[in-house]
């Protein structure tokens, strides 16, 4: 835990916040600034800050709870779908891992809020990014 993480204070239950479940190390609560009501923000309960510090063991668990959270913002809120998203370093409001689970409907208007997109200028180019990335997994 870090002291001065309020998503370590929400896990512990020291801090105000509307708790969806607490399971398996994990809790799931509603976003202060939602997106849409409903919004979901999932967390481990021990300090982690980026998806590259969470245990191995820990990934599988995390998502499994994202994908129950996805399914019951459908069931339980009647929406459509759900966006999942998990910003790393950049746009981490909070420095501790969470993945967001915004309930989605046709026409909410959520429509390239994300990012612009781009285009790679060649296959040589593409193929140049597809390499340093393979080369930096190994």
């Amino acid at each position: 835990m870090s002291p001065s993480c309020i998503f370590c204070e929400i896990s512990k239950g020291t801090a105000h916040a509307a708790v969806v479940v607490r399971e398996g190390g994990f809790t799931a609560f509603l976003d202060a600034r939602p997106v849409f009501k409903g919004h979901v923000l999932v967390v481990p309960t021990d300090h982690v800050a980026v998806i590259a510090d969470l245990p191995e063991e820990s990934v599988g668990p995390l998502f499994s709870l994202v994908r129950r959270v996805s399914a019951a913002i459908e069931t339980g809120l009647g929406s459509g779908g759900t966006f999942l998203c998990l910003n790393n370093k950049v746009s981490q409001s909070v420095p501790h891992i969470h993945v967001h689970v915004v309930p989605r409907t046709k026409g909410d208007g959520l429509r390239g809020f994300l990012w612009p997109r781009t285009k790679y200028a060649s296959d040589d180019e593409t193929q140049d990014y597809a390499r340093r990335i393979s080369a930096a997994l190994k």
